[in-house]
């Protein structure tokens, strides 16, 4: 038998190859993608607790994806400290591609300004994909407060000065700066009663242990059709499809005022600009489908679509924005 000796270099290279393909030896870069991406179940990371609007879109969006990457898309719920426990753990991974989190704008936007520190940056550690989603607020009522309009709830409250109190889902929260911004706008004064939760706040509300509550729709709509709370207006810049006869809080006074509590999808920052771009063209594919957009509509949520850039640029505005009305209310959070 004739046994051919190879060159010091053809053997290394060989040996090389069989321990990659035997698992003796990784590869100089753990972001190393071996083939077309994806080649592996993808990390959704949901950070708010099941059942919440953010896990909706999160589950409804993910159900769609996972065909479209012909890959099992994996929802992880990691809730706790105003979402900033699943940001952060978005933040700190991999960037190959095989992570995603649903980012919304209290740690997106809000909570650089209401905590002291933060262990994540939400503009160097994450990757802007598209934003998704606006989960709708409504201003809500106790059937017992003698206000049908927004006008009559400013006249009830300037003549109940620290009387009137309104809950929310946390100091920090959306439902809490949006009535936060109310009062700056309105000059009224209203006591803020935070809960760990809008469902705490809502049972609350119709218990009459507060009196207003700037809730999401999903949170409030069944209490509405109830008719255990009455919807006064809507907290954005347009009604809402399902509900058109409430006006919105600037066109019933308040010119100024505009809550809108955004969803956005985001992959850790050093994500390569191609991996982005196939979830971004094939995400808004699927924010335009009309079951998607139908499924979240009934829970009080729209969709929203664009590009990486797009989503960046209104990114930096409501944090400029929102950095004001935490500064302005006081608000802290730890």
């Amino acid at each position: 038998m004739t046994i051919r000796r190879l060159p010091h270099g053809e053997f290394i290279k060989r040996l090389c190859a069989l321990a990659l393909s035997s698992g003796l030896l990784a590869p100089a870069s753990g972001y190393a993608q071996s083939g077309p991406w994806p080649a592996k179940p993808i990390r959704w990371i949901s950070p708010f607790a099941p059942g919440g609007g953010a896990d909706i879109t999160s589950r409804i969006i993910a159900q769609k994806l996972g065909p479209a990457l012909n890959q099992q898309i994996l929802v992880d719920n990691r809730g706790g400290a105003g979402g900033n426990i699943g940001v952060d753990l978005a933040a700190k991974a991999p960037p190959d591609g095989y992570t995603l989190v649903l980012g919304t704008i209290g740690p997106i936007a809000i909570n650089v300004s209401l905590y002291k520190k933060l262990p994540f940056d939400p503009v160097k550690d994450l990757s802007p994909v598209t934003q998704a989603a606006n989960a709708l607020n409504v201003l809500v009522v106790h059937p017992s407060l003698p206000a049908k309009t927004v006008k009559e709830v400013i006249v009830l409250a300037k003549a109940r000065p620290g009387e009137l109190s309104f809950g929310s889902s946390g100091t920090g929260a959306t439902d809490h700066l949006a009535g936060e911004l109310f009062k700056a706008l309105t000059g009224v004064n209203m006591v803020h009663v935070p809960y760990k939760g809008g469902a705490p706040a809502m049972l609350d509300l119709m218990a009459g242990q507060v009196q207003t509550v700037f809730s999401t729709v999903s949170t409030a709509i069944g209490a509405i059709k109830g008719g255990k709370v009455r919807a006064i207006a809507m907290t954005g810049d347009k009604r809402f499809e399902l509900m058109p006869e409430l006006p919105t809080i600037a066109q019933a006074g308040v010119p100024d005022f505009e809550v809108r509590n955004w969803y956005g999808v985001f992959v850790p920052a050093g994500t390569s600009r191609e991996i982005v771009m196939r979830l971004n063209g094939e995400l808004v594919k699927i924010l335009q489908m009309p079951d998607v957009k139908s499924k979240l509509l009934e829970s009080g949520i729209e969709t929203l679509h664009g590009t990486p850039e797009q989503f960046a640029a209104y990114i930096q505005s409501e944090t400029k924005r929102w950095a004001k009305v935490v500064k302005d209310s006081g608000a802290r959070a730890e």
